[in-house]
């Protein structure tokens, strides 16, 4: 394996570490576990890559570029943010001290906004990987997730954006709320596209229409899948209501995991936005290879 890996890469977000041993632009292995920012104490960061990484290291030390949580303050090593409105790969990542001999890591810093206030780390890193493999595009990048982003992009910069919490918010109500007896497995596209509807042209109502899945799950019983889709129609909706100014006649990109940037494309459709999907990992790489080209000051 060691005679192949030229570099590895590395997307170490909340709940899950990710790593690929890559030649060149080439993943020749890929490796993952739960270990995730929210499971690890700052000593516990280093033993938990090595675990991953071991069998693709060899006597020679090797490059580790990493992106996401594992630079925050308390992440493995802090790395600065950069400040929109901001060039991608602006600031050449930061380089962690003390490793074991056999790896040399460094981490992408994250980008900031100061109003209104916001912040990311991890999604710039797919955006510069897009960016990179689409020049000079102009418009907005969805990256759907827990957090989902919306970036404003114009002459490869990050302009502006803006995070919504809808993910987080779907995973608390389907699972810790009295949803959770009504959301069940499955999905049924007529509920979710009628919710995203419902939910764009009364969006105060929301509250409202949230219950209503409990209630009309009481009274009238519901097919498998109507509330897990509704309450993601009126979720999602809700969001696109907020985040009008960023896709409305613009250009856009959605950058994210098959299943929910086909469901993001699909609330899209509803309001006659056309998206073009691309794959996270596809874009995180891009932008880790990206980023590769720049260390060589730091070591």
């Amino acid at each position: 394996m060691t005679a192949t890996t030229e570099w590895i890469a590395v997307d170490w977000g909340t709940t899950r570490l990710r790593t690929w041993a890559m030649r060149g632009d080439e993943v020749m292995f890929e490796a993952s576990s739960d270990k995730g920012l929210s499971r690890l104490t700052p000593e516990d960061y280093e033993p938990a890559l090595l675990e991953l990484i071991e069998p693709w290291l060899g006597p020679d030390p090797v490059d580790v570029l990493a992106c996401g949580m594992v630079g925050a303050r308390q992440g493995w090593h802090e790395a600065p943010y950069s400040t929109v409105p901001v060039h991608t790969l602006s600031e050449p990542p930061v380089r962690v001290p003390g490793t074991d001999p056999r790896i040399r890591a460094f981490v992408l810093p994250g980008v900031r906004q100061l109003k209104p206030a916001d912040v990311m780390r991890g999604e710039e890193t797919q955006v510069a990987g897009f960016l990179n493999r689409n020049r000079n595009w102009d418009g907005v990048i969805c990256l759907p997730g827990t957090h989902t982003k919306w970036v404003q992009v114009s002459a490869d910069e990050i302009v502006s954006f803006r995070t919504f919490m809808t993910g987080e918010l779907f995973e608390l109500l389907s699972k810790g709320s009295i949803l959770r007896h009504s959301v069940t497995d499955g999905w049924d596209a007529g509920a979710f596209s009628t919710a995203v509807d419902d939910v764009l042209s009364r969006p105060e109502a929301l509250a409202g229409q949230l219950f209503g899945l409990r209630a009309t799950d009481l009274l009238e019983g519901a097919a498998p899948g109507v509330a897990r889709a509704r309450l993601s129609g009126l979720l999602i909706g809700a969001e696109l209501a907020a985040a009008r100014p960023y896709w409305l006649g613009q250009q856009i990109a959605v950058i994210g995991a098959p299943q929910i940037s086909q469901t993001y494309a699909a609330a899209l459709d509803r309001v006659g936005a056309q998206a073009a999907l691309q794959d996270a990992q596809a874009m995180t790489l891009a932008g880790l290879s990206a980023a590769r080209a720049m260390i060589g000051a730091t070591k």
